[in-house]
């Protein structure tokens, strides 16, 4: 009877444990130089599944209890996998993980070919139906924006979505949203309603952050000039796959890593610098100033799916006579996709509203927050939330919101 009792209460430990969530904290690093790993990609093979590291390399990976037997993997551009059993990894406690740099060797059809970077791009281009889903699939997500004036951040919004994608189809439009999207859960803080918020575009940040998806729209130049322009870069290593490098450097900065084997674009980044005006108001002039971007794909199934967007764009407010600087503004958008679900029968039938996140009415959900996967806080973090809490408690601006 004894034995029955143990093994009773033994089962069910397990049967507790397994219904539950379990977090992986750590930080991705060089191995040599042991520097940080900045939105290195974390996730569980052969699973859906996954979050990013904030610019510290630092994250809390919170995944399913019945994934402890799995094989946890960190990938990040230029860097071998690293990879590890999910559950050697559970008492870390934020220490170090030790990422190696890829040492590609290329093979000597690569060396000799005769692929410039404009080519690999078009055929990148042309393949990308192939590449990417060509039946519906939905994408659970986090987005975060953050408002800053001058030095000062004055506000923040974080929400959970659901985002629907039917295929991978050239759209007609190429600046008019495909995807659909529903808002699960949001957290916003007091500074939503800071005067200086009138100065930031008053439009849907989170459609206006998927719409940067240059992959996803087909949004290059499609002059042969563009093509040319491209060059090569010595070739590299991604999530254990050698990639080609191809960069253009004139008006804008742009560099894609795109897979040797699939053509599959993997990875771009993007700047650009231009001085341009914008708008008109209230006796100053708007004129951008910069943009920075990232855009992360990576393989579930054979098929390439979004992994996160980063985007941070400044515009400078001008006195409309003078032409004097009177006040700087920043906006920082992430979207990371926490679970893919491809081939799902599941669809979107509750649209969210049309305007901005901000003005959505859905209360703050305390509980849910504490286990989602977020991109961890960091010292520039805290420097945020020193910023923001000058109205008192985040939690506090988040149950009034």
């Amino acid at each position: 009877m004894r034995w029955l009792v143990i093994t009773g209460l033994v089962l069910l430990a397990i049967v507790n444990c397994y219904g539950q969530t379990v977090t992986i904290s750590a930080k991705a690093v060089d191995r040599e130089t042991k520097e940080p790993l900045p939105f290195a990609s974390v996730g569980i093979r052969g699973h859906p599944i996954g979050t990013i590291a904030n610019q510290d390399g630092e994250f809390d990976f919170h995944i399913p209890a019945t994934y402890i037997n799995e094989t946890f993997v960190i990938s990040m551009v230029g860097y071998m996998n690293y990879e590890a059993l999910a559950s050697s990894l559970l008492q870390l406690n934020g220490g170090e993980i030790n990422l190696e740099k890829s040492t590609t060797i290329l093979n000597p059809v690569v060396v000799s070919d005769t692929l410039t970077g404009g080519d690999i791009l078009r055929i990148a281009l042309a393949r990308l139906e192939k590449n990417h889903p060509e039946k519906p699939y939905l994408m659970d997500a986090f987005y975060r924006d953050l408002k800053k004036i001058g030095n000062t951040y004055v506000s923040l919004l974080e929400a959970a979505i659901k985002v629907e994608e039917d295929d991978f189809r050239e759209p007609r439009n190429k600046f008019k949203l495909r995807e659909r999207v529903q808002l699960m859960e949001i957290r916003r803080s007091i500074g939503y309603s800071h005067k200086f918020t009138t100065y930031f575009d008053e439009d849907n940040l989170l459609e206006e952050v998927l719409l940067h998806n240059n992959i996803r729209y087909r949004q290059f130049p499609e002059e042969d000039i563009f093509f040319e322009s491209l060059a090569r870069r010595k070739s590299t290593t991604y999530n254990d796959r050698d990639v080609y490098v191809i960069y253009h450097n004139k008006e804008f900065q742009l560099t894609l890593f795109i897979d040797q084997r699939t053509f599959g674009i993997l990875h771009m980044e993007y700047e650009n610098n231009t001085i341009q005006p914008i708008n008109k108001k209230r006796g100053l002039m708007s004129k951008f100033v910069g943009l920075k971007k990232v855009i992360d794909y990576k393989y579930f199934e054979g098929k390439l799916y979004l992994n996160y967007i980063e985007v941070l764009s400044k515009i400078n407010w001008y006195d409309l006579q003078t032409d004097q600087l009177k006040f700087e503004t920043e906006l920082a958008q992430h979207l990371m996709i926490n679970q893919v679900f491809p081939e799902t029968d599941e669809r979107i039938t509750s649209k969210m509203r049309r305007y901005g996140l901000q003005y959505q009415d859905q209360p703050y959900n305390k509980s849910f927050w504490d286990a989602y996967n977020v991109i961890k806080e960091s010292p520039l973090d805290r420097k945020i939330i020193t910023d923001l809490e000058r109205d008192g408690p985040l939690d506090k601006q988040f149950e009034k919101y």
